[in-house]
């Protein structure tokens, strides 16, 4: 707050009070004689005068909490219009006019009514006008002027806040703050409260004072450097742990918070730096060891690693307190596990000639244990991959050998899995793909590449061209194929056709005499030798057929058989249609009385519906179903002697389990009801037969069926017990089938 002093203040007042006022929005010389202004009107042609406002004042300045026993003087308004013969009116409106501010309307001196405070408003805007009292005419515009509130020293200082919070530095030296300890730690201490008293020194009311209170926190800076809680690690690792794999994690611990905190860590040296490697956790600021190369304990045990921490943020104003890292001794003991038999190669790619004999070793595959106690090793072959058995191994020396001959024409490439495992342990196996090519033997002759219809016009000159033929070999030489065409041996001289090896693998087949009949000879075969130029030589021979023909001028095949000639002699082309014509209409007749024949419907045996043979289909249905009706011929009821010796029941499985009762023939003079009790009584008499439901087993069963009749209804009841079990043979069905009839035992009970 600022603080005046009174005197000064007074003076101000009172020289306030002898000076004029001074039209706020006029310039000095406003004090000047008003100028008039001469026109004329196009009415009437008066004179009209226009007078310049004339008002004298300034700003007025007035002091806050007045004591007085009068009223406060504020200033006085006047304008340059009034003659002082009282005819003028004094207006005043605005910001507290009439309440805090009055008027003499007469004079014009203005007065503070109320004792006035600058802290609640210091300044206060009214408007002021003069009128004529007699006309109510305003001789002056109104204006608006100021009245400013002076300050005195009527208020002690106060604080905006109760509670002020400031921070500052740790390890600050003596500055504006003051402490009594130059060198403050935030480790030591971090937060401090100061109470603060502002005192009024001046003014009336000198003295007058306020408190308030200062939480000062001290904030961190990068001054501890980081240091580990102990000097050694020790962490264990299996042998066949994956690369990358966690083993453990360090901390080195610094008192300092935030990014002060940060730290960074390194493997320094040791021999595992190579094999190792330390990352730092962002978020927990520790360092995790990893697995950076393969393990083996057989090679290493023991790893000794020196791991750095150091900041990120070191501050160069604390350098000089010491290196801000430490260091740690990581140990690492690598642990033996049971591994897999390792192989000496990642594939094995095996050549073999085709011709190879049965039981050859064609090649061998190598592993070993690479664990220290180097267990034995059997080799075996996977057989999905070698589904034919073609190859073996031998199970103590992995050497593969060959169990049938070798094609390469068929199966130029064989892709095999070999198995290594270790004989105290079978889970630690290991398996590696062998990959065979068969190499090839010339063991294929050359043949003629297609089938050649030749022919030769009866009008051929010697020496002309008639075929060109090539062949092929299944074989593959690395030099390529060449082969070579002669003639026979036994026909070396040909009197009708000539050979002729192009040297391009092909061959041209030439005439040699002039002219062919076709009645004398329709074909010739010629034989070609073919061979070739591999080792060991592979040759055969084709037989070219040449067929003579007829030929136009140019060349063209008419007709190449002697047939053609005779019926061209007997039979127009129009009879041989005739003919044709008549054998495809006997066929069709032929075809259309063997689809009426299929047609035709048997008459039925039986006629009545009365008949009591005609029940028994009925009674099928509510046994097995469509196997059930299949299990018996109701014709073999009515002809008993047309029945098969030997059919078999298709409902039931076809074993042999019971003893075969053989019944005694009832079919001479038996009627078929008398027939069907008999068999009912048989089947209730016999305790091995089958509980089975079905009407439909008691009209025929075919003969020596094991399962006899499957029928219960209306059967004998007897105490005896009986044996199911037999039924838990047959299959599940059959099974439940023996829980529910064999647990009468266990219900009685």
């Amino acid at each position: 707050m600022r603080t005046y002093h009174c005197i000064p203040l007074l003076i101000w007042t009172y020289m306030f009070h002898t000076v004029d006022t001074i039209l706020l929005q006029e310039k000095p010389n406003s004090y000047l004689s008003s100028k008039k202004i001469v026109g004329l009107t196009k009415d009437d042609g008066k004179m009209l005068r226009r007078t310049k406002r004339g008002w004298m004042w300034n700003q007025f300045f007035l002091l806050e909490e007045y004591t007085g026993t009068d009223t406060q003087y504020v200033g006085k308004l006047h304008t340059d219009q009034d003659k002082g013969d009282g005819n003028l009116k004094y207006i005043l409106t605005g910001d507290g006019a009439g309440s805090l501010f009055v008027i003499d309307e007469n004079t014009g001196d203005i007065h503070a009514a109320k004792k006035l405070d600058r802290e609640e408003k210091s300044l206060y805007i009214l408007r002021a006008k003069a009128i004529d009292r007699k006309t109510g005419r305003q001789v002056e515009p109104e204006s608006e002027f100021i009245i400013k509130i002076h300050d005195i020293n009527d208020n002690e200082p106060k604080f905006t806040k109760d509670l002020y919070t400031a921070s500052v530095p740790e390890m600050s030296g003596v500055g504006i703050i003051k402490t009594a300890l130059p060198d403050m730690s935030r480790e030591n201490r971090e937060q401090y409260q100061v109470v603060i008293q502002a005192k009024d020194m001046g003014g009336q009311m000198g003295g007058l004072s306020g408190t308030t209170t200062v939480n000062i926190t001290l904030t961190d800076v990068n001054n501890n450097p980081p240091r580990f809680p102990q000097s050694t690690y020790q962490f264990n690792s299996p042998e066949s742990v994956p690369l990358g794999t966690h083993l453990g994690r360090i901390k080195a611990n610094d008192p300092d918070v935030g990014e002060n905190a940060e730290m960074e860590y390194r493997i320094a040296e040791g021999d595992g730096a190579d094999m190792f490697d330390v990352i730092t956790d962002k978020d927990t600021q520790e360092g995790i060891i990893t697995v950076k190369q393969n393990l083996d304990f057989e090679n290493q045990m023991l790893y000794t690693l020196r791991v750095d921490a150091s900041n990120t943020h070191p501050d160069p104003r604390f350098l000089h307190l010491g290196p801000f890292k430490d260091t740690a001794v990581v140990k690492i003991s690598v642990e033996d596990i049971d591994e897999p038999p390792v192989f000496s190669k990642v594939s094995y790619l095996i050549e073999v000639d085709e011709d190879v004999k049965e039981g050859s070793i064609i090649g061998q595959v190598t592993a070993y244990d690479p664990d220290a106690r180097n267990n034995l090793i059997k080799y075996s072959v996977d057989r999905h991959t070698d589904m034919d058995h073609i190859f073996g191994i031998h199970s103590e020396n992995g050497s593969i050998f060959t169990l049938k001959a070798l094609d390469r024409e068929s199966s130029p490439w064989h892709n095999i899995t070999v198995t290594a495992t270790e004989i105290n342990n079978p889970k630690q196996s290991s398996h590696i793909p062998v990959f065979i090519r068969i190499l090839d033997i010339n063991d294929h002759a050359p043949e003629f590449a297609m089938y050649y219809e030749t022919f030769v016009c009866e009008n051929a000159k010697p020496g002309q061209l008639i075929q060109t033929v090539s062949v092929m070999d299944k074989d593959d030489p690395p030099r390529g194929h060449k082969f070579y065409f002669e003639p026979v041996p036994e026909f070396t001289l040909n009197p009708n056709f000539t050979i002729v090896d192009n040297k391009d693998n092909t061959a041209g087949i030439m005439t040699r005499k002039d002219g062919y009949s076709r009645n004398k000879m329709s074909t010739y075969l010629l034989p070609i030798l073919i061979f070739d130029n591999d080792y060991p030589i592979q040759s055969s021979t084709g037989t070219l057929t040449i067929r003579v023909c007829a030929c136009d001028n140019q060349g063209n095949m008419q007709s190449c058989t002697a047939e053609a000639l005779i019926l061209s002699a007997g039979l127009s082309t129009g009879a041989l249609v005739a003919i044709l014509l008549c054998v495809l209409i006997l066929l069709i007749l032929v075809v259309l009385f063997a689809a009426l024949k299929r047609q035709r419907k048997k008459e039925p045996l039986i006629i009545s519906k009365d008949d009591v043979r005609d029940n028994i289909v009925t009674y099928n249905d509510e046994g097995g179903g469509e196997e059930d009706t299949q299990a018996f011929d109701i014709g073999t009821l009515r002809n008993p002697e047309a029945r098969e010796d030997s059919k078999l029941r298709r409902d039931v499985m076809p074993e042999t389990i019971f003893q075969i009762r053989r019944t005694v023939p009832l079919w001479e003079n038996i009627d078929v009801q008398d027939f069907i009790h008999r068999r009912l009584k048989e089947n209730d008499a016999d305790p091995s037969a089958p509980p089975y439901d079905s009407l439909a087993t008691y009209a025929y069963e075919g003969n020596d069926s094991i399962a006899d009749s499957l029928s219960s209804l209306e059967s004998l009841t007897a105490d005896c017990n009986q044996d199911y079990d037999y039924l838990s043979d047959w299959g599940p069905r059959f099974k439940k089938l023996a829980d529910m009839y064999g647990g009468d035992d266990s219900d009685r009970d």
